[in-house]
This record gives structure tokens, sequence and C-alpha cells, in this order.
């Protein structure tokens, strides 16, 4: 095995003379920190007479704490504070609360490698020259991702009374799951909003066995549980569970069905040789300058084609003016309101992240990896286009729902 050359040396020995050189620093800051953050509780800095000092000092404790720059071993200062009682009470820093071992930015870099498709294997190699192997360890790495399912269950239940959604995307994505001793692909519903800033924001997601009007009526009344006002437009694909749901659940709500999907829906009731005609009479419809022309484009495909293909036009009667909602609001957003777009984005980068995981060991994990994903900005959501519109297009939803 060859032998490294004295420049090798050299680089080596000034890369591990930089490295100690840094954690010294590091170390020296967070000391500094803690110390003054015990100052502020007492009132007074070390060795200080105050006649209003609220507690006193006694001694330091060393612990071993992992940081983004290594390891470090810090001197935790020590303190007693004055209680109303006459008693005292342990003095606890809050930024850097008991028992803590690892600082947050290292439990966010663990979160991130893993939320990017590593497993505990592949994090602790990736780390290992910056952490050690010795202060990452499996259990530790595991200790950090559980928290992950912590923090999903607390975004669960949240309060959502002050969300004033403009627009509400919904739709499935379909993943592979082990339930009952077998991994079966079934739906997980996504509920995607878009705030009055414009500004998109993943609101619920839920395992169910079938796109049904149950299990959609479910996720709804979830949300509806937290606080939820009625959105004020949703937008969806055909599928009759899903509309129901909406239906009874937020009747003011007003309903844009998707263009794509409706498209999908016609090709598969008329003849192959038939699709590109009929692509060119419905995009008339859906990329009409306005409105009035959309309905006479409308009404031009339903007396051409009733004789030609009437499965396709009684397929496109079914979403009736629910395909042409969107022409109400500003043209500046009609290209986001007019498909499910945005929602499925989301999910094709759900199905990238996923397609390494091979099957999900249960229903949790599939859940709280998805929303990990968004959480820790893995995947980042942006406003929509228009966005400086949004509040005109609520004003408009509003005032036709009174």
């Amino acid at each position: 095995m060859p032998q490294p050359t004295t420049p090798e040396l050299v680089s080596q020995a000034c890369s591990l003379d930089l490295t100690l050189l840094l954690r010294a620093r590091v170390r020296e800051a967070l000391e500094t920190v803690l110390d003054e953050e015990l100052a502020a509780a007492l009132g007074c800095a070390a060795g200080e007479r105050s006649a209003t000092r609220a507690g006193y000092r006694h001694g330091a404790l060393a612990r071993d704490v992992l940081t983004q720059h290594g390891p470090a071993t810090l001197s935790i200062p020590r303190a007693r504070l004055f209680a109303e009682d006459g008693t005292t009470r342990e003095w606890r820093s809050g930024l850097l609360p008991r028992y803590q071992r690892r600082t947050r930015e290292v439990d966010a870099a663990v979160l991130g490698a893993y939320l990017a498709g590593g497993n505990t294997r592949r994090l602790r190699k990736a780390l290992a020259p910056l952490l050690g192997d010795a202060n990452l360890s499996r259990s530790a790495i595991s200790r950090i991702v559980a928290r992950l399912r912590t923090l999903f269950t607390a975004w669960q239940g949240r309060d959502l009374s002050g969300e004033n959604l403009a627009v509400l995307y919904l739709d499935g994505i379909y993943l592979p799951v082990r339930l009952a001793r077998r991994v079966v692909r079934v739906p997980v519903l996504v509920a995607l909003g878009v705030r009055e800033d414009g500004q998109k924001v993943l609101m619920a997601m839920q395992l169910v066995s079938g796109e049904t009007t149950a299990g959609w009526a479910a996720l709804i009344a979830e949300l509806a549980r937290h606080g939820l006002a009625a959105p004020a437009l949703a937008v969806a694909d055909g599928n009759p569970g899903l509309l129901r749901a909406l239906r009874e659940a937020w009747p003011t709500t007003k309903i844009q069905r998707c263009i794509r999907h409706k498209w999908e829906n016609l090709k598969a009731h008329a003849p192959k040789h038939a699709h590109g005609e009929m692509h060119r009479d419905y995009s008339a419809i859906v990329m009409a300058a306005d409105g009035a022309t959309a309905r006479r484009a409308y009404a031009a495909f339903v007396r051409k084609w009733t004789p030609l293909c009437a499965a396709a036009v009684r397929s496109l009667e079914e979403a009736g003016d629910e395909l042409l909602t969107y022409y109400r609001f500003p043209r500046s957003q009609w290209k986001c309101l007019r498909t499910t777009n945005p929602l499925e984005r989301l999910n094709e980068e759900f199905r990238r992240r996923t397609k390494t995981q091979g099957s999900f060991r249960d229903e949790t994990s599939a859940l709280v990896l998805l929303w990990g994903l968004v959480a820790f900005g893995q995947i980042v959501l942006r406003k929509i286009d228009g966005w400086k519109d949004m509040t005109q297009a609520m004003k408009i939803a509003w005032k036709e729902a009174a």
C-alpha cells in the first residue's frame, strides 16, 4: 500500500490543526453564550456584587455535546435561583436543555439525510468524518428519526382556525405499505391549501383503503374539526366520492374540475382516430379568451360530437359548469386553478423521494416520511402563479357564494 508523501502529510496535519482550532473556537463560543444566559437569569455577571441578584452560582459541570463542527466537551455553569416562597431551584439553560447531547443543527442534518433516502448505515458512514462513529450510534440516529413521529402527531392535531384558504387542492397518491402481513398499494389522500398571500401549504394527509366518499369525508371532517373554514375554491378531479364529500361538507365552496383529468375521461370514451380533432375542440373550451367564448365552444362541442361520439359528450356534460369555474377568477390565476397540477407536482416529488423505500412497514411510517419531506425543507412549497391577485379572487368567490 503506497505511503502518503510529504506534501500529503503536511496537508493532513494542517487540516487536523484547523479542525481542532475550529472546535476550540466553537466550544469557547458556546460556553460564552451559556455564561451570558446565566448572567441574564441572575441579573449580574460572575463575581459581580448586586443587591437584586436572583440567585447564586455554584460551580460547573462537564458535558460532551455533539455540534455541527464535531464533538466538544463544554463546561456548563450551574446556579440556583431564588423562589418567591424562600426556597431555591436549579437553573436550567434554555439554549442547551438538560440531557441534550446534540445541537439542533446535528439533529436537522441527520433528519435531512434520512428524508433524502439514507438509512442508518449510510447516515453513520456519511457523517462519521465530521461527527465520529462513537458520537453517532445507531440508537442515537433511531431516536432522532423517532422525533419525526412526535412532530407529525403534533402537526396532525394543530389548530386550523387561523387558516383562511383561498384554494384547496385535493387528490390522492398510491404507496406500497405493509398491511396485515402483506404489501399492498393504498391511497394517501392529500390536501394542499393556498393562503390569501398565495403561499401553498400542506394541510392534511390520510391513508385510507380506497378513494371513497367515506374516505374523503373523513379527511374533510378532520380539517373542519380542527377549525378550518370552508375554502373559497376547491380543485379536484372527477372522483365521485371526493365531489360528494365536498358538496356535503362545504356547500358554499366553489368547485373546479381538473381539465386535464376530464380530457383523459373524454379520450377513454372516444375512438383513437378521433382524439386529435376532439382535442382541438376541447381546447377551444378550456383555453378560451374568456368565459363567454368558452361557453360557446362548449355548446359547439356538444352539437358536433353528440351524433359522432355520444359517450364523450355525456362525460363532458357530467362536469358541467364546474369545468369552467376558473373563468370567474383573474386571468393571471387560470393556469393554476384549472388543473390539480400544483398538487400533482407535489405528489410527483413524493413518488420520486419514496421510490427507493421499497415499501413502508406501516401506514404511520408512510405519512411521517411524506410530511417530513415538506416540514424539513426537502420539498419547498412556493406561491402559485397570480398570487398578487389572490385577494381579488377570494372576494369574487365569497361574493358569489353569498
